[in-house]
């Protein structure tokens, strides 16, 4: 009986959801699945997926991420076509970060954060502009190094999540919360598998993966 209760209450919440929101959270998770899975087959997943979000973003007063689906629409596309540089035989190889692109990624984030923080802030409805500005800022700098396949960008997706979860849960994107929170989990285990193949590569590869 409670069991059917609950299943009841879960399907009522689920009709409540929307549909554009409930397929921008199916395309999103299957994009970053296939991610970390190491395949190209994520970035139309992905182009779908940013184009839905830029409308829901809007409707939520969330500029900032609004504006970094139009950011992820381009790098989607990079992605897409840099990982489609070689034959399939010879995929681009999983690289590491560096202490320059370490440096350089904290200090572009700081000046990120501040400039379009105060921007909305003072400009906008945004809805916690500064909460906003700090994720955007981070995810801009994951999306580069995914493109790139800088295996830690899965570590900067992990710690950007978990803070877009609550800001999803208090605009009552509660799927999108959802799915952020699986987000968590599948990025952990891209970072794993991405150390895994970045391990079995050699330093040969390593290296010319970072050019």
């Amino acid at each position: 009986m409670i069991l059917l209760t609950l299943s009841d209450s879960v399907a009522d919440w689920l009709k409540n959801q929307s549909h554009l929101e409930t397929f921008g959270v199916i395309t999103g998770i299957l994009c970053v699945y296939l991610a970390a899975k190491n395949k190209i087959l994520n970035w139309p997943f992905a182009i779908v997926s940013v184009i839905i979000y830029i409308f829901i973003f809007w409707d939520a007063k969330l500029y900032a991420d609004m504006g970094l689906q139009v950011y992820f629409l381009i790098m989607n596309l990079y992605g897409w076509y840099f990982w489609s540089r070689k034959d399939l035989e010879l995929k681009v190889p999983v690289s590491t970060i560096t202490l320059k692109e370490i440096i350089l990624s904290v200090i572009g984030i700081a000046v990120f954060t501040a400039g379009l923080g105060t921007f909305l802030y003072k400009g906008t409805d945004a809805s916690f502009p500064f909460v906003d500005s700090f994720c955007t800022a981070c995810s801009l700098v994951a999306q580069i190094f995914l493109a790139r396949k800088v295996m830690e960008n899965w570590l900067i997706w992990i710690f950007v999540d978990i803070i877009y979860v609550g800001v999803y849960v208090a605009k009552g994107l509660h799927l999108t919360a959802g799915m952020y929170t699986l987000y968590i989990y599948i990025a952990a285990m891209g970072y794993v598998e991405w150390r895994r193949e970045f391990r079995s590569q050699g330093p040969k590869n390593s290296v010319k993966a970072a050019g």
